[in-house]
Parts: structure tokens; C-alpha cells; sequence
């Protein structure tokens, strides 16, 4: 995603071409601003293309809602709807009831304008212009641009430098470069909108951040324009020590989702392909894999998405036939892809060598069964077999259980897809009792690479991780790595049995001739 702050359009004019927009006008208490703002509104816009207002009160205790029919039975250019919630539905339940009713009555863009008059409406036309010219998914007028011009314009010190502290923070959490997170004249495309799920968000003030991130995530272009700052008698009905600690508490939620370590659904706007990420350049269990095949086997792997380890493994001269289970949704003719749910195995398994289980095994309803079946099917062949799984039993894992949070995310240790949670124990036992002997059992550290960068700080904790795991291998593993081999079951040991013996008899009767 791109941040721009963009030169300013026409102040007083523009063409919406064949673009719809709808003028969002939130209002609580609102009586004696509602009729001003709808004066200040540039008449030229209705002009400029097919443009409708909407007011929104919510649930006032004065007559908002009077003042707004009242200005609705004049002679005005504009059409104009009015309409009063129920109950009051916050700031946050307000604009999505706009923003739904923009979607649904296929309006291409919403500006958002304030009933207390504190954004100048006047500043439409030149905020509209980068998205008509589709430049932008999203506009915001910013007052820090200019942070000078927001003191002289009366935004009180306190909130002057409130919103510089929490824009600074939350810029360097969510990587991003914003003037201000805390403007509340936003302009935006209503097909972005209709990209992300505003409507899980808070109901509080809040909201504005929390689609922000939703819009960060989504990868959708936001542009920054300068607007005045107009700070009048309006009454304020922000709690600031509460605002800041909701706004902290979800752009961490929104970092800990992107690095796997919670999971909200509101944040789930991008995610992506089910393939894992490359973790050949750092202690992984990926490396470990690759570093338990020999070169020049006959290699199968199943998996979810781990094509990297394939291309690793045909570097070092392997043969390597991968069968992902999380393609196949996107392979409509292929007879070799299966179900992760209940996958069925190659018809050559003892063709193989070794075999690699790449985050797999969590997937499965039932891996009991399933090992059973890969074990049986190799027909006493005696493969190496190569496991990789999460570790449930992780230190972050217990420590976020004895907080109370046992947080599904998309990927990681509890990721959404897995159906099983194993520790070294529970994995070792469940393979054990399927008949495989146990040549190795290691742990790997966390990838902190891959949540924090590759740089001197994830360098530093892989080593710390490392020397953590030769104490307590069990707490501070981030997966569970086993190399095992398949031994053969009864029927296999058996015919194996029979025909040594039979061969042993003829060594030793012709030595006895």
C-alpha cells in the first residue's frame, strides 16, 4: 500500500463524471450545527454529477433530527434523506449504517462530514479529486500536515500532541506513514469498503482506526490532503484516555494477527494463499527436512504448501514427487491431490525412501488412522519418515492460556485450519503407537524472521531461542521436528520371518551337505 499526501484539486469545482457520491453526514446533539453544516456544503457539487446527502442521527437527546427534516423541506439542489436510529448506535455503529447504505444504493464514493461543523465541507470538491480520478481507494483530510496550522486553529494542546504521540506509534507498528490516524474527514471508494469488514469493528470512536488497519491490511491506497483546523463550541463526546487506550490496544491486536500470535476476524482482510513461507535461511523445520533427506533418495512429499523444500531437495539430486493437499481446490483434473481432511496415499509407496509429513499432520481428523494406513501401505519397506508439526506447549502459547487467551490465527502454532495439538510427548506416543521407531526428536525456534525482518534483532532472537531449547526443549520449541522409521507390522515382519528363515535353512543345510 502506497501513502501519498496529494496536491490539491480545484477547491471549488469538479466533475464526478459518471461517479455517484453520497454526502454521509453523522450527527448526535447536533440541533443547533446540523442546518449550518448543510449551508456550508458546496452547491457546484450538485452540479458536478449525481450527489445525494444523508443524515444519520443517532439517537440524539435534542432535536437533530427535527432541524434535519425541517432544512430537508426547503428548496434545496441537493436530494436529501434523514434518518433517526432506533437506539443509539455509537459513533462506529453510525458509519456503518452509512456505509451499508451507500453499498447498497450503488453509490461509488461516501464522504464522511460531521454534524458539529468541526470539518469544513467546503473541502469537498478538492478531497473528492483523487478518487474520481481513481487515484485513491480512500482520502482522508488531514490537519497535521500542517501541524502549525492546527494549534492556530484551535486544536487544543493536549490533542496536538495526543495525536502526534499515537500517530507516530501506530506508524511504526503497522509500517505505515500517515500524518494523522485521527481525522475524522474521510472520503472513500464504497467498492474498497465493500473489500473489508467494517462491520465487525467497534461501535466506539475507535472505528476510524480500526479500518485504517482493515484498509492497511487490504493493501487499498489511502491519500492524505491538507484541510484547515476548526476547532469551535462544539462539545466533545470522546473520553481521550479511553480512545488511546482502544486505538493502543487495536493497532497491537491488529500486529500480534499479523504475526500469528492472535487472530480477529476484522483484521482477516488479506489472507492470502495457504502456502507457507521460505524458511531455508534460518534453524527451522524446513532445514530440518532438507538436512534429513539424503542426496540422491526417492523422496515423497505431502504437505501444505512447502515447494521450497521440494526445489531444496532436487538440488541435492533427489527425486522428489510432492503431493500438497492445500492445492486441491485449485486443481480441478488432477487424480493426485487429495483431501487434507482424509488423503489417500500413492499407490507406490514403497517406491520411496523417505517421506516427508510438512505441517500435516495437525491437519488431519484422524492422524492415528492415517499413520497406520502410511505405514501399512509401504508394505514393510521400512522408510524414513520425517515430521513436522507445531508445538502446542510453545512458552507464548502457555503464557497467553494462563492469561485466559487461547487465540486461533491464520497460520502458526493454533492456526485456524489445525485440527490436532501436539507436544513432544503426544507426537512421539501417537508415532510410537503406530509402529514407527523414533531416530530423532529436535526442536526449532521460532521465525522470527518472518515476523520481525531479517535483521540484527530476529538474528539475536534465533540465538537466544536456540540456547533456550538445550535447556527445555519442550517449552521452547516453536515446532516439533522427528525423524522416525516405518517398521513393518505383524503380516509384513511375518512373511519377512518366513522367508529368512527359509533362506537361512538352505544356507545351513547345504553347509551341512
Amino acid at each position: 500500500m502506497r501513502l501519498a499526501e496529494l496536491e490539491p484539486a480545484a477547491p471549488d469545482r469538479i466533475d464526478l463524471g459518471s461517479k455517484r457520491l453520497l454526502i454521509f453526514i453523522v450527527a448526535y446533539n447536533a440541533e443547533t450545527t446540523i442546518e449550518k453544516v448543510l449551508n456550508r456544503i458546496p452547491q457546484s457539487l450538485a452540479a458536478a454529477g449525481d450527489v445525494e446527502i444523508l443524515i444519520i442521527d443517532d439517537f440524539s437527546r435534542d432535536d437533530t433530527f427535527v432541524s434535519g427534516l425541517r432544512y430537508q423541506q426547503r428548496d434545496s439542489v441537493f436530494k436529501i434523506t434523514v434518518l433517526r436510529t432506533p437506539e443509539n448506535q455509537g459513533y462506529g455503529g453510525n458509519q456503518k449504517l452509512g456505509y451499508r447504505y451507500a453499498i447498497d444504493h450503488g453509490f461509488d464514493i461516501v464522504a464522511l462530514v460531521h454534524g458539529d461543523g468541526q470539518y469544513a465541507p467546503e473541502e469537498l470538491p478538492k478531497l473528492l479529486g483523487p478518487l474520481v480520478r481513481n487515484e485513491a481507494e480512500a482520502v482522508f483530510g488531514s490537519r497535521m500536515i500542517d501541524k502549525k496550522g492546527a494549534r492556530q486553529g484551535g486544536m487544543p494542546l493536549y490533542k496536538w500532541i495526543g495525536n502526534q504521540v499515537l500517530t507516530a506509534f501506530q506508524n511504526r507498528v503497522l509500517g505505515t506513514r500517515l500524518s494523522e490516524f485521527h481525522t475524522g474527514y474521510r472520503l472513500y471508494s464504497t467498492a474498497a469498503l465493500a473489500k473489508v469488514p467494517f462491520e465487525k469493528n467497534t461501535n466506539d470512536f475507535h472505528f476510524d482506526t480500526e479500518i485504517i488497519i482493515q484498509f492497511v491490511l487490504g493493501k487499498l491506497h489511502i491519500a492524505e490532503l491538507p484541510i484547515p483546523t476548526f476547532y469551535g463550541d462544539e462539545v466533545c463526546h470522546v473520553n481521550g484516555m479511553k480512545y488511546a487506550w482502544d486505538v493502543f490496544k487495536s493497532t497491537v491486536k491488529a500486529r500480534l494477527c499479523g504475526i500469528h500470535l492472535f487472530y480477529d476476524r476484522k483484521f482477516d482482510v488479506n489472507p492470502g494463499p495457504g502456502s507457507h513461507s521460505d524458511k531455508l535461511s534460518f534453524s527451522s523445520s524446513q532445514t530440518f527436512a532438507v538436512e534429513s533427506c539424503a542426496a540422491g533418495q526417492n523422496v515423497l512429499q505431502l504437505g501444505i504448501g512447502h515447494g521450497n523444500v521440494a526445489a531444496a531437495l532436487e538440488g541435492r539430486g533427489c527425486r522428489v514427487n510432492v503431493i500438497d493437499f492445500a492445492a486441491n481446490e485449485l486443481a480441478e483434473n488432477s487424480n493426485a491431490i487429495h483431501s487434507a481432511a482424509s488423503p489417500s496415499l500413492p499407490t507406490n509407496l514403497p517406491a520411496y525412501e523417505q517421506i516427508l509429513l510438512m505441517d500435516l499432520i495437525e491437519h488431519l481428523h484422524d492422524p492415528e488412522t492415517f499413520m497406520d494406513a502410511l505405514r501399512r501401505e509401504t508394505a514393510g519397506r521400512r522408510p524414513e519418515v520425517i515430521i513436522t508439526s507445531a508445538n502446542v506447549a510453545f512458552f507464548v502459547t502457555r503464557i497467553m492460556l494462563a492469561l485466559g487467551q487461547f487465540n486461533y490465527s491464520r497460520k502458526g502454532i493454533l492456526g485456524i485450519g489445525h485440527r490436532r495439538l501436539f507436544t513432544f510427548k503426544s507426537l512421539r506416543a501417537l508415532l510410537e503407537q503406530a509402529g514407527y521407531e523414533v531416530l530423532e526428536a529436535r526442536g526449532v525456534p521460532a521465525p522470527f524472521p518472518l515476523a520481525i525482518g531479517t535483521n540484527i534483532w530476529s538474528k539475536v532472537l534465533l540465538k537466544v531461542n536456540e540456547l533456550l531449547l538445550k535447556i527445555s526443549p519442550g517449552l521452547f520449541a516453536y515446532q516439533v521436528c522427528i525423524r522416525a522409521r516405518a517398521l513393518p507390522d505383524a503380516r509384513h515382519l511375518l512373511k519377512e520371518t518366513i522367508s529368512g528363515s527359509a533362506k537361512l535353512r538352505s544356507e545351513l543345510l547345504g553347509r551341512v551337505a
